[in-house]
């Protein structure tokens, strides 16, 4: 080839490279800038008749759920708004508050219609929001679970759903990443210990282990809402459901909403959520249901199994991986 042709091509080759390079930096600052504008200047046009409520205990999954259900942008995310040591509007609150469905009281009522609305800013409710404009929400919490009922007698229009985990996967997670227990702030709380914890009340407190208390916490988060709802009044899904057959849950999931399960919805299901070490298990690609086992002994599965049978969610979670129990009929065991 001429050379002059080749360094004309060349030239030529560059310009367009720099051009290119151009219109993706342009494309990376604007998509920045619309980030952090869907952070701080969120037009949310605020009816609580158009926020879902996903629920469940710390490292069950919902994050990754919640990423799911968004699959195409749809809705404002509002991350844990339900966090009193992080949000001023909740001055009152316990850390894990438990509310009697039939509780009228104005601190909770003004300060969670407020939430549920839509109607207020915060760095960490939107932190990992991407949506400017808004006219529906996603509410993602794992502090709700003892209120849940209550949200349902005052907002029934909100449909719920609670994503449950293996009690040794949540575990498990929990103590490598250090979290601390809270069963003080289920003791401390009369008003649940008189509707459902006295009869527990001794086991609970002889609890020292670490493992064991974050077991107990499971327990509690997850026998008060199963117990209080009925088939209907929300949607109980499990984790490992979503991970074995994530096409027909993730399916159920988005009907209950009365969203279309779109094919586009399925490429989201391997991504790590926001939150994602890079330990986790769909960073490294190990079995997404049964990684916990590597550090969880015989032993303390036979204790879980025994801590479970005491609230009865032996019923719902035993030594195998998976649930024993389908979503209602979850409900049908414990429903009152």
């Amino acid at each position: 080839m001429n050379p002059l042709i080749l360094l004309r091509f060349l030239k030529k080759s560059i310009a367009k490279s720099k051009k290119t390079n151009i219109v993706k930096l342009v494309i990376r600052k604007y998509r920045r800038l619309i980030l952090k504008l869907s952070k701080k200047l969120i037009i949310d046009f605020g009816d609580y008749r158009r926020t879902v409520f996903l629920a469940g205990t710390g490292r069950s999954g919902t994050t990754w759920v919640q990423e799911v259900i968004n699959y195409d942008n749809s809705f404002r995310i509002m991350f844990e708004p339900f966090h009193s040591l992080k949000i001023p509007l909740l001055k009152g609150w316990n850390y894990l508050q438990y509310l009697r469905p039939d509780s009228l009281d104005d601190k909770f009522q003004e300060s969670a219609k407020i939430i549920l609305n839509g109607n207020i800013r915060h760095t960490w409710i939107d932190y990992n929001n991407r949506r400017l404009i808004a006219r529906k929400r996603l509410i993602k919490d794992i502090r709700a679970n003892l209120f849940l009922k209550w949200i349902k007698q005052n907002f029934p229009e909100i449909p719920i759903i609670l994503l449950l985990r293996h009690p040794c996967a949540v575990t498990n997670s929990k103590i490598i990443r250090g979290w601390d227990t809270h069963l003080s702030d289920y003791l401390m709380q009369e008003e649940l210990m008189t509707d459902f914890l006295n009869p527990f009340k001794n086991e609970i407190e002889s609890a020292v282990v670490t493992f064991d208390k974050h077991i107990f916490m499971w327990c509690i988060e997850n026998y008060i809402p199963l117990k209080q709802f009925n088939k209907g009044e929300v949607f109980v899904t499990f984790y490992e459901n979503i991970c074995t057959n994530p096409q027909k849950e993730i399916s159920t999931i988005l009907s209950f909403l009365g969203e279309d399960s779109l094919p586009k919805t399925f490429d989201n299901f391997s991504s790590p959520s926001f939150q994602s070490r890079k330990d986790s298990t769909i960073m490294t690609g190990t079995n997404l249901i049964n990684s916990w086992r590597k550090n969880v002994s015989q032993e303390q599965i036979d204790r879980v199994i025994e801590i479970l049978q005491i609230f009865g969610l032996d019923q719902i979670y035993g030594e195998s991986d998976l649930p024993l129990v389908s979503g209602d009929d979850a409900l049908k065991t414990f429903s009152t």
